[in-house]
């Protein structure tokens, strides 16, 4: 095949025209490297041409690790070529290799075409899902496993008319700690050794008790091909330490328990949430939350995924609130209607940094004296626990200490209407901020009725466009030709701010896409994924800004854990030059996927991007 043909099969010269792709061809040089030889060097001289692979492989190498593999077809060297900079990585031949070099000029003229920007862009975020993966081969991490593979023996099952002493005897001599009932129907039920403490002898029944008056009747299952980290986040939030695992067919195999998936010691979710739960005064909450930071930077040590690390901080933080809830109401007694504990913004969607403050309210029903006499001193509590536990009070008052945020739910939901029916932007400033919202505790199901009234959004298109120049208001840190902008100034010089500058105008615009077509998610993956599905977006916009947010979690979160190791407060200022080459230019890369996705949202809302 001759270079023309080559070339032509291959992107991003397969997009171009005949007379493009001629001259692509006639600047073409032949080059031959043996086994080993260094063609680009890490920190070394910028690219002088945009190197093609022929014939062979070449590795990529970021500080001595190969993180990636090219092979025939496959382009290098263009970040260095298109900014003049030193390659982020070295380039070495791990075998006989050809190689096509195009002149810098041509490289320059293909690359930013439409088409070289797209290639240039599915490039790097494959370089970055390279680098994930290599750290997660590298660990060995068994939540990137499938939980059925987990599973040691077969279910010990009984009778649900088998008397509970009987069941103990079988736990017993069995060495577990479930057993599994089938039913006629299909479903099948659990009996857990903590059924037994707390059903059984805390209740002080009788041993010819059957077990189907103290097992959970239902028992949800989990597919065998389900990731162990998705199942951990469901027991963390299920608050439950046993799964059954159902085949394809759905025939329960055997039962996984939260030892096996992350043994119960130092460090661990698992181990914070429990001791939170045992906690018997607010100072021991405090002293539980104090983990908090080891609990994360274990997590971060072993590669585990940056969104799920935010969503076991907000665990931790609702298992601490629920705590102290259960405290306060022992101290200053039952509030005397239903009530629902509501977290806000980040910390209602679960995405949570190891620096954080309170976001909260409370809805409740019947008489609003009655209900505040109670909640005012409750809601007190339970803030300055979380404060002694370090996570900060809010500056803006945005906390359930707010006789403002403590409302009768029917209050709530005629402001949610006040506020999405006036014609101003502070009003959808001032939602926005509450517009994130879910129920931590309480028996008011508040959040049917906020989603009910967070519908009619999609008839409001005023006030979708004020929501939409919410998401316009924060820019990334990114410029048309220098890349990355720090801030020379301030409090924070040569830096750039990965939340405001990425992390929160993802959120920002997965909120407004979602609010646009009445998904009611709340979580900001869900949030791009339901606005995919219902066709606001396409399937490119959200997975270059799902890839975007993750990456800057990623980031952020490693940040944090180094101020911690040398005694800093975390914050979210980040010094690119203190990142590998990889990560600066994902770093670029995430930013550049954000401000698209903003002029996106703009064109669609109508509104002339600042």
């Amino acid at each position: 095949m001759d270079v023309r043909a080559f070339l032509a099969d291959h992107p991003p010269f397969d997009a171009l025209s005949e007379a493009e792709l001629d001259r692509v061809v006639a600047s073409v040089q032949i080059e031959h490297f043996g086994p080993g030889t260094v063609i680009l060097q890490q920190a070394g001289a910028p690219a002088t041409h945009l190197f093609v692979i022929r014939r062979g492989e070449a590795e990529i190498v970021d500080d001595g690790r190969v993180i990636d593999e090219v092979g025939e077809g496959d382009v290098f060297g263009m970040w260095s070529l298109l900014d003049q900079v030193a390659p982020t990585a070295t380039v070495r031949a791990s075998e006989d290799t050809l190689c096509y070099l195009i002149d810098a000029d041509v490289a320059d003229e293909v690359l930013r075409s439409r088409a070289g920007i797209a290639f240039v862009t599915a490039s790097v975020r494959r370089r970055i899902a390279a680098v994930d993966e290599t750290l997660k081969a590298e660990v060995d991490l068994v939540r990137y496993r499938e939980v059925g593979a987990l599973v040691r023996r077969p279910p010990v099952t009984c009778d649900p008319n088998t008397a509970i002493a009987d069941a103990a005897e079988l736990m017993a001599r069995e060495r577990v700690s479930s057993l599994l009932i089938p039913s006629g129907n299909g479903d099948v039920g659990i009996l857990t050794d903590r059924d037994l403490r707390t059903r059984v002898v805390a209740a002080r029944r009788s041993g010819d008790t059957p077990v189907a008056d103290v097992m959970t009747p239902r028992a949800e299952t989990v597919p065998a091909d389900t990731m162990v980290g998705e199942v951990l986040l469901r027991m963390l939030e299920g608050g439950f330490h046993h799964f059954p695992i159902a085949d394809a067919g759905g025939r329960v195999t055997g039962v996984v328990t939260d030892t096996d998936l992350m043994g119960i010691g130092r460090n661990t979710p698992f181990a914070l949430k429990s001791a939170i739960e045992r906690a018997r005064d607010s100072e021991a909450v405090a002293g539980a939350i104090g983990e908090l930071p080891d609990v994360i930077t274990a997590l971060v040590d072993s590669s585990a995924d940056p969104v799920d690390v935010g969503h076991i901080i907000a665990f931790s933080i609702d298992a601490a609130t629920r705590r102290l809830l259960e405290l306060g109401m022992a101290e200053h007694g039952e509030p005397p209607s239903p009530w629902a504990w509501l977290a806000l913004g980040s910390a209602a969607r679960q995405e949570q940094a190891i620096r954080t403050d309170q976001d909260h309210a409370l809805a409740f029903e019947g008489d609003p004296d009655a209900a505040n006499a109670s909640l005012a001193p409750l809601a007190e509590f339970v803030t300055a626990g979380l404060e002694a536990a370090g996570i900060a009070r809010c500056n803006g008052d945005v906390m359930a200490t707010n006789a403002a945020l403590r409302l009768p739910l029917q209050d709530w939901v005629r402001r949610f209407d006040f506020w999405m029916s006036e014609q101003s932007p502070k009003a959808s400033e001032q939602l926005s901020i509450i517009f994130d919202f879910r129920r931590v505790a309480g028996k008011l199901e508040a959040e049917g009725a906020l989603d009910d009234i967070m519908a009619t959004a999609v008839n409001r298109p005023i006030f979708l466009a004020h929501l939409a120049r919410r998401a316009l208001d924060l820019r990334p840190p990114i410029g048309f030709v220098r890349g990355l902008i720090v801030d020379h100034r301030g409090e924070h010089p040569g830096t750039v701010d990965l939340k405001h500058g990425g992390i929160l105008i993802v959120g920002n615009i997965a909120r407004a896409w979602a609010t646009r077509t009445g998904v009611t998610a709340k979580r900001t993956l869900h949030r791009l994924r339901a606005a995919e599905g219902a066709g606001a977006i396409d399937a490119e916009t959200r997975e270059g800004l799902e890839e975007a947010f993750r990456f800057l979690w990623e980031v952020r979160l490693r940040h944090h854990v180094e101020q911690m190791r040398a005694g800093e407060k975390p914050d979210d200022f980040v010094d690119p030059k203190a990142l590998g080459g990889v990560a600066r230019q994902g770093l670029r890369e995430a930013f550049r996927i954000i401000a698209r996705a903003q002029k996106e949202l703009a064109l669609a809302a109508g509104i002339k991007p600042r």
